[in-house]
């Protein structure tokens, strides 16, 4: 089941991704609604990550394209916000709890100018909202992961985009954090703002998404949770990874695939 959104905050049309030749994501039709809590499930080495990073053009893709908020994105990136996953991140970088969080606004302030008041006080304001403001001057690297991650949060707030994209920022993290988090991620989506997470937790994702998306290298479905989440599409998504592989293999034997390398 794929269900099409007539007014799509996100858009994307027959998305392939191949690293070294060897398909990471095939054919990939999908819209997403603006407002929603979007989750993007499936089993390891379905492309999610990739999904999403190709979705930010952080990476070269084979074929197709994208549009947000029916731009490209280089027309938009300003109203976008990515927070990747912890473990791609160098915690040791020497920096206060407080620079990183103010690094959220330097994509609108522009590479040379200096954060103002304002963009201070929105970095303080990210931070509250979190629960980390008592370790604004605390370097980075001493912090547990799951106070790392929500000062990730507080910095991808402080850049007060429209759209967010998360990568994982559930694993992890203790009960607490996890608890705080989603209660930002509705907050946020009240706020009209639009939030698409990747997420491997299949308990919590019924509770947690009003939006699923299931992937395993292809679009398996997408849709309102409630018609989503079903046995029948996991089963398809979680059961069907070697058939799939199978006929991805089978198609590049015969190189029927589009590759970026044959352009």
């Amino acid at each position: 089941m794929i269900l099409q959104v007539d007014n799509p905050v996100v858009e994307v049309h027959d998305l392939t991704v191949s690293y070294d030749r060897k398909p990471v994501l095939w054919g990939i039709d999908l819209t997403l609604p603006a407002g929603a809590l979007v989750g993007v499930i499936g089993p390891n080495g379905a492309g999610k990550s990739t999904m999403i990073k190709a979705m930010m053009d952080l990476l070269p893709v084979g074929s197709g394209y994208v549009r947000i908020f029916d731009k490209p994105i280089d027309e938009v990136r300003n109203r976008i916000s990515y927070v990747p996953q912890r473990e791609s991140v160098d915690w040791d970088f020497p920096a206060s709890v407080f620079d990183v969080v103010l690094m959220g606004s330097y994509g609108k302030l522009g590479l040379f100018k200096r954060p103002r008041k304002a963009d201070k006080d929105a970095a303080m304001e990210a931070l509250n909202k979190v629960g980390m403001q008592a370790f604004a001057d605390r370097q980075i690297s001493q912090l547990s992961g799951g106070q790392q991650q929500r000062v990730f949060l507080a910095r991808a707030l402080a850049q007060d985009a429209d759209i967010y994209f998360m990568d994982e920022p559930f694993a992890g993290v203790d009960i607490a954090t996890e608890t705080a988090i989603i209660e930002l991620l509705r907050t946020m989506r009240e706020q009209g703002k639009t939030v698409i997470v990747v997420h491997h937790d299949l308990q919590s994702a019924n509770e947690y998404f009003d939006w699923v998306v299931l992937l395993n290298m292809r679009l398996v479905a997408s849709g309102p949770t409630e018609h989503i989440l079903t046995q029948e599409l996991l089963e398809q998504t979680y059961g069907g990874k070697l058939t799939v592989l199978t006929k991805v293999g089978e198609l590049l034997r015969k190189q029927e695939f589009p590759s970026r390398e044959a352009k």
